[in-house]
């Protein structure tokens, strides 16, 4: 395995587990700040190999290629949670410091972890129960009301291992699936929400943390479409307890590096508003992409200077609002065409795009929009994203 090249002045270097989009997009700051940035990719041609020199291949699920790999690093971050904990345990074992650790990374890899102890924390959740059989579904859903929501605890994301039920019958082959896993179901109450946002946040080694502006995330089919920075007409008094929550559950957690907290505004009549965390992730998140032209400190950069416990950068925004629209892939291959174009046509918007292959519904890219007028942002985002996969051509 190729030894990466350290850059000169003793700065170190930063190894990512995961070839992904979310290591290709850590390939700018890291040079900004002058660290050296190694990849373990699945392939050759993987998203962040693309950009990444030292990029040897190898899978997260191989724990002598990941050892391998973090012998020439001076710490160890992951492109998403997939790594499993034996592999996790043998890499803390080799003394390279792993950002977030196996302990706090369990409660994301985890959704009946994370459900037990956000509870004990006293953070507030949906009502929840394990689920092993169907009499466990029909006792909750007596206790809930129909239908409800199911999850697998372990490997979910963008809608996949979700399920909104109506009836026992129709989970009977997850419960099959989860007996043979020894995993169980996590079962939830349906919340009926007013939207969804999200609290990003960073937290160093050291303990201290900083937090970007509440968001609204807007979903499309269980996939995040939109992100609006700051959250639009947010109460001030949710959205302090929101942050307070999210740098809670960090701290609780010893969680290191970027977490996203994932929430459900529930508005009742004649109560102030309130808040559930539906999910956690520890890495950047889809959620944080407009912070990469719309703060001071975008979450890329961020999670660097936390895993390498540097004194973390101003969350601050650069103006009033940012709005970041995803890019899914259409039927049209070749982007460069319709990149010129999106260019062309507004010189503002700040197009990324992820080195993927393109397939229908699969997120290849984001756009980022700035300025003073949420509408048009919205409108400028949305209409560079629609024309980027083909929903419109002009």
């Amino acid at each position: 395995m190729t030894t990466p090249r350290r850059a000169p002045g003793g700065f170190p270097v930063v190894g990512i587990v995961g070839g992904g989009q979310l290591a290709r997009m850590c390939a700018g700051p890291a040079a900004e700040l002058g660290i050296t940035l190694s990849v373990l990719a699945e392939a050759e041609d993987a998203s962040a190999a693309l950009v990444v020199p030292s990029s040897p291949v190898g899978h997260h699920t191989d724990a002598a290629a990941v050892l391998a790999f973090a012998q020439a690093c001076d710490v160890v971050t992951f492109d998403h949670e997939h790594v499993p904990p034996d592999v996790l345990e043998e890499l803390v074992a080799t003394g390279v410091p792993v950002h977030p650790s196996p302990g706090a990374l369990r409660f994301a890899q985890d959704k009946l972890a994370m459900r037990e102890r956000l509870t004990a924390l006293g953070v507030p959740c949906p009502r929840w129960v394990r689920a092993d059989t169907a009499a466990d579904v029909e006792a909750f859903a007596a206790e809930v009301g129909w239908p409800i929501v199911a999850k697998t605890p372990r490997g979910g994301y963008d809608g996949k291992g979700v399920a909104v039920v109506a009836s026992a019958a129709e989970l009977a082959d997850w419960l099959a699936r989860a007996a043979d896993a020894g995993t169980g179901l996590l079962l939830e109450e349906r919340v009926p929400f007013r939207r969804e946002l999200a609290v990003l946040l960073a937290r160093s080694p050291s303990g201290q943390a900083a937090a970007w502006p509440v968001v609204e995330t807007v979903q499309t089919d269980g996939i995040c479409t939109e992100v609006l920075a700051p959250a639009p007409d947010l109460d001030p008094d949710l959205s302090a307890r929101a942050v307070e929550a999210g740098l809670r559950v960090a701290g609780e957690l010893g969680v290191t590096g970027v977490l996203a907290v994932e929430l459900f505004e529930v508005a009742q009549e004649g109560h102030e508003p309130s808040f559930v965390v539906n999910e956690l992730a520890m890495r950047p998140h889809n959620s944080g992409h407009w912070s990469m032209d719309g703060a001071v400190t975008g979450q890329f950069e961020q999670h660097l200077r936390a895993v390498l416990d540097l004194p973390l950068g101003s969350p601050r925004p650069r103006g009033a609002w940012t709005v970041m629209a995803n890019v899914l892939g259409g039927d049209y291959p070749e982007l460069y065409p319709a990149y010129r174009h999106v260019m062309a046509r507004d010189p503002e918007a700040k197009v990324h795009l992820y080195g993927k292959d393109v397939r229908p519904g699969r997120k290849i890219g984001h756009v980022n929009v700035s300025g003073d007028d949420l509408a048009d942002l919205r409108e400028r985002a949305g209409h560079a994203a629609d024309y980027l996969q083909g929903v419109v051509t002009e």
